[in-house]
């Protein structure tokens, strides 16, 4: 047989033509030398930043879904004959939430926010989206970001509410006050996903025979409207892929604003509700069409 390799035949790695006796082995390896307690240490180093992403990314998973299920419940509100009783009831799974944001706190004291940021914009924008729509329903006014963060600074008192173990990382801290700021994108798409919830609130008043509802959301639309268009593409890739979605939203209560100031007095009110939801489904029809 030839020295060269056959049809199918195993490539004879480099390291395979030296002797064993020449091999070196694992064990023969000086963990104590300089090389290898740096390699160690970055090992180490590495380890703990994964873990604390992957706390991370669970504690933003939790505050989405809480904060998903306080949208839910305020859009009770258009149906329910005590609104200040859910409002009370939002705001105490509101306080919870922040509880969750007080661990993110926790977790990010002494590190660079952003290196983490992507483990927890989801959920600061469910956050943020929530939050903004409790505060519409209140005031019919959109809450500033300033506003936000103010809520999400935790004196020592507070931090003491949630009986949690802490990380590893926040036990040889100084003890509060805890502080997580919201960052301006984080804001911008939290309330970019609040018209989406607005477009159903007024779907959903008109059904109850609220007609005032619609014409209040349909103007602080427009001003949030205005106001994305001034960043256009200017702004970051996410902003301006929602404004699209935000079009679609002020078109659709547009639309139903105007079949209650032109056709409202010849639609009796329990039907108002199933003809601007057909009118909507059209919408979607066509836009996917087009």
């Amino acid at each position: 047989m030839s020295n060269k390799e056959g049809h199918g035949g195993f490539r004879k790695r480099k390291h395979d033509t030296f002797p064993h006796s020449q091999r070196r082995d694992g064990k023969d390896v000086n963990s104590s030398s300089p090389v290898m307690v740096a390699f160690k240490a970055f090992q180490q180093e590495l380890d703990a930043r994964h873990d604390k992403y992957e706390r991370l990314v669970k504690l933003s998973r939790d505050i989405t879904v809480e904060s998903k299920r306080i949208i839910f419940l305020l859009h009770r509100i258009t149906s329910a004959p005590d609104m200040e009783e859910v409002l009370a009831e939002s705001e105490v799974k509101l306080d919870a939430v922040r509880q969750k944001i007080l661990q993110v706190a926790r977790e990010l004291l002494g590190e660079e926010m952003h290196q983490f940021h992507r483990a927890i914009t989801a959920g600061l924008q469910e956050y943020v989206e929530a939050v903004s729509f409790q505060h519409f329903i209140k005031t019919r006014s959109l809450i500033s970001m300033d506003e936000i963060n103010k809520q999400l600074v935790f004196t020592p008192e507070e931090n003491g509410k949630e009986n949690q173990t802490p990380s590893p990382d926040a036990q040889d801290k100084e003890p509060g006050p805890w502080r997580l700021r919201i960052t301006p994108v984080d804001y911008l798409l939290g309330v970019a996903d609040l018209t989406g919830e607005l477009m159903r609130m007024c779907i959903n008043s008109v059904g109850n025979g609220d007609i005032d509802t619609p014409f209040e959301v349909s103007q602080f639309l427009r001003q949030v409207y205005d106001g994305f268009s001034f960043i256009g593409n200017t702004g970051p890739y996410e902003v301006s892929k929602k404004l699209y979605t935000l079009k679609q939203s002020l078109a659709k209560v547009e639309n139903a604003c105007y079949a209650l100031r032109v056709r409202g007095s010849e639609i009796p009110k329990h039907m108002l509700a199933d003809v601007f939801s057909a009118k909507t489904e059209m919408m979607d029809q066509e836009e996917g069409i087009s």
